[in-house]
């Protein structure tokens, strides 16, 4: 079955002004206090998450596995009339970024979980080597325990409109015997009370507890290490039942 990330048309219809805004407002948190004037995230994809960031002055690099969602974020740029450093890599092997260093280092969406836990700890292996003296690495999270333990099967979003065209999406988790999870992604469209399109996709995630991925920071040096709850940019008071969060640590 295709992966979302195969169609960045589809992806991006949350891609919104409003959205824009909220991931600019949120990044601002996250910088608060802190020096961070160069970014790298290594799952840029098409750019949703991180190119608010260039409205704060941050200069921005981006690589991605995917050729399609690179593409797209290169051409939402264009469109806003910013710029950044784009690459196609897989966060495991980042060696297109040679010896560059920068103040953040960044795995946005949820994307860590695409590995296996061990390449979980390999890829952060890999970003460590890009963060300057005294900068961050970044990522964020499902939280993972908290969705074995309550075996949610399904996750709503509310409707929301593209133009004249009501879009519904709903995921459907399927929990495979090898630990893994598989969200199937279900959208449809409708107008004039009518479904006239349905898309399905299928992403394969390998959870990873917090505790794994926070050790090997601490193995690779970090110590300043915050939990972050995404996506309000709170301090994590009561992780069991934060649904999404953040990991932010300094180097």
């Amino acid at each position: 079955m295709a992966s979302m990330y195969d169609r960045a048309d589809i992806y991006d219809l949350t891609d919104t002004r409003e959205s824009r805004a909220f991931y600019k407002q949120y990044w601002e948190k996250i910088f608060e206090g802190k020096n961070v004037k160069t970014m790298l995230d290594v799952s840029i994809g098409s750019g949703s998450v991180t190119i608010p960031v260039l409205d704060l002055g941050i200069e921005l690099s981006g690589s991605d596995l995917s050729d399609t969602m690179l593409a797209n974020c290169g051409k939402k740029m264009e469109k806003v009339g910013k710029k950044a450093t784009l690459k196609q890599s897989d966060f495991r092997k980042l060696d297109c970024w040679g010896d560059e260093k920068f103040d953040l280092v960044a795995s946005t969406g949820n994307s860590l979980a695409y590995v296996s836990n061990d390449d979980v700890c390999a890829a952060l292996e890999q970003m460590d080597k890009h963060v300057a003296d005294g900068g961050y690495l970044y990522y964020d999270s499902r939280n993972w325990e908290m969705i074995f333990r309550n075996h949610q099967r399904f996750y709503l979003y509310n409707p929301f409109f593209d133009g004249d065209t009501r879009v519904n999406l709903v995921q459907v988790w399927d929990y495979p015997e090898d630990g893994s999870i598989i969200f199937n992604l279900l959208f449809t469209f409708e107008k004039d009370n009518k479904m006239f399109q349905k898309e399905i996709f299928e992403e394969h995630y390998n959870p990873f507890p917090k505790d794994m991925a926070v050790n090997k920071l601490k193995e690779l040096g970090y110590r300043e290490i915050e939990i972050i709850e995404f996506p309000t940019a709170r301090k994590v008071e009561d992780f069991d039942n934060t649904q999404w969060y953040a990991v932010m640590a300094r180097k």
